[in-house]
Parts: C-alpha cells; sequence; structure tokens
C-alpha cells in the first residue's frame, strides 16, 4: 500500500528534513508543565498574545445578595461581556443570565457557606467538579482565609478542588481573603500568596498594596492577578491596575470598580489599554472619558 500511495502521481513526500522540530513553549509563568488541557483553559483566562487578563468579577451575590449595581446582571453585565477576557461568577448566574454565546472565560466560585450575616471564613467547597466540566469551566475560585478562624478548612477547601482539577484538567484561582482582623500590606500578602501556590494554586488573586507589592508578585510562582476591592473613582482605580501590571502582577479581577463606574462600558475598555497595552493611567482616563461621551445625552 505504501508503494501504491507514492505512485499516485502526487509528487514526492516532503518531511522537511532541514528544519527542526518546532515546538511552542508555553510561557506563563509558573505553567510550563501543565496538562495541555489545563494550558488552554489557561489560554481562555490570559490573553495569548499580552499574556495578561481582564477579569470581571461579578460573584458578589453568593454571600451579599444583589449588591448595588448587580440587581439586574442581565441589564448591567451582559453589555459587558465582549470586552471580558473572563468572567468570574456562581453556576446559578450562569445559567440563568449569561448568554451561551460568550466565548470568554469563565471562572466559578468555588466555595460558598456564610452570608455577610454570619462569619464569612466559615466555607465549604460548593460546587462538584462535574458541575464545572458540564459548564465547561476554565478555573474554579476557591477563598482562603489565611490566618482567618477557619484558616485551615478553607485550606484544604482549596486543595481538594487542586486535585479534583488536575484529575480533569481545570485551574484551580486561590483568592488571598482578608478579613477586618487581618493586617493589608506586602508581607501579608507575601505569605497568603506563596501558600497558596506552594499548594497547588495555579493562579492567585489578591489585594494590591503599595507598598513592596513587587515583593509579593516576585516571591509568587505562579500568575497573580489583582482584586478591584472597594469602588475607587475612574482615575484611581486606573493607576492601581497600571501599578499592579507594572509591578509583576498578570491582570485584574475587578467588579465593582467597572460595574458601579458612572460608565461601565468604558471604563472596562480603558482597563482593558492598561492591562493589554500598558497604557499609562492619565491617557487610559482620557481615553474612558472619550467612551464615556458617547453614551452622554
Amino acid at each position: 500500500m505504501a508503494e501504491a500511495e507514492s505512485s499516485s502521481g502526487r509528487g514526492d513526500k516532503e518531511f522537511f528534513l532541514d528544519r527542526p522540530v518546532q515546538g511552542s513553549p508555553y510561557t506563563l509563568k509558573g505553567s510550563h508543565s501543565l496538562d495541555w488541557g489545563l494550558q488552554n483553559r489557561l489560554n481562555q483566562i490570559f490573553d495569548p498574545k499580552s499574556g495578561r487578563t481582564v477579569m470581571l468579577a461579578f460573584d458578589h451575590g453568593y454571600f451579599q445578595g444583589p449588591t448595588t449595581g448587580l440587581e439586574r446582571i442581565d441589564v448591567t453585565i451582559n453589555p459587558l461581556l465582549e470586552w471580558a477576557d473572563t468572567i468570574m461568577l456562581t453556576r446559578g448566574i450562569l445559567r440563568s443570565t449569561i448568554p451561551s454565546t460568550y466565548r470568554g472565560g469563565i471562572v466559578l466560585r468555588a466555595s460558598a457557606g456564610p452570608s455577610i450575616l454570619s462569619e464569612l471564613s466559615n466555607e465549604q467547597i460548593a460546587l462538584d467538579i462535574e458541575e464545572a466540566i458540564r459548564l465547561n469551566a476554565s478555573a474554579v475560585a476557591v477563598q482562603v482565609f489565611v490566618g482567618g478562624k477557619m484558616e485551615t478548612q478553607s485550606i484544604h477547601n482549596m486543595t481538594r478542588l487542586i486535585d479534583l482539577g488536575n484529575r480533569y484538567g481545570i485551574a484551580t484561582l486561590g483568592v488571598t481573603a482578608v478579613g477586618k482582623e487581618l493586617t493589608r500590606d506586602a508581607q501579608y500578602m507575601r505569605l497568603a500568596t506563596r501558600i497558596l501556590a506552594e499548594l497547588g494554586a495555579t493562579y492567585v488573586k489578591t489585594y494590591y498594596v503599595e507598598k513592596g507589592f513587587e515583593t509579593v508578585t516576585a516571591s509568587c510562582p505562579v500568575p497573580i492577578v489583582i482584586a478591584g476591592g472597594k469602588k475607587l473613582e475612574e482615575l484611581d482605580a486606573l493607576t492601581m491596575a497600571y501599578r499592579a501590571i507594572q509591578e509583576g502582577a498578570l491582570g485584574v479581577d475587578m467588579g465593582r470598580n467597572i460595574f458601579q463606574s458612572e460608565s461601565p462600558v468604558a471604563m472596562i475598555q480603558a482597563l482593558r489599554e492598561v492591562v493589554h497595552e500598558n497604557e499609562e493611567p492619565r491617557h487610559a482616563y482620557d481615553f474612558y472619558q472619550t467612551i464615556k461621551s458617547r453614551f452622554e445625552v
């Protein structure tokens, strides 16, 4: 049969003997040895060109109920989806509200339990890994309360999800939860992010701190994205994002600083300029104002 193929009239085979076999090394921080499926899912979170991500977080309702700006997600969030590399949300909102035409990454909230009326650190795993597979999730997110009342329980929540995620090629986002009793400084962030990475988190979400943040990203061997935290003025939020990126973060996971902005559509586009194009805050803010003016009457 091989001889018959060679005489089929298509000419000689070309094996490109003058070219070495080419590979495509995966360059996302700390992720080069991951399985193909897991790397592929991370490419749904981190833009392959910039290696960074703009995550849109609107999972607040899992413990806060209808947060301001999230009363009607179909009205306030769905118009923003085209500019989000990734969305972070609950399975209930994904099924009930997000159109299945969305093609970006899905990060599912996987830990829950208490509401704002009780001890927040007392979370359990609240999502089966088969559910994450069924919903085509790129990652599952788990809150970890390093130094908190339920520290050990929350760490074990994360490690169990890591084991399950590794089994099926789904990333685990470890989220450093900072309670009122914990100091929000570089020393704490180095401790918390390193622990999460050491125990196997694929990437980590933490808060930006003005002093020493570059030591946080340097000492964490996996990607860090920053949380938006409380609502800031637009220029201040863009400045925080810019500084975090310049100091080693590989993206932002913002919620209130987008959906509570005066112009959420303009804000998420301005953030993309900062994260993916290294645009300086003042120029990004001018861009925000330009987009915002198009929606004003």
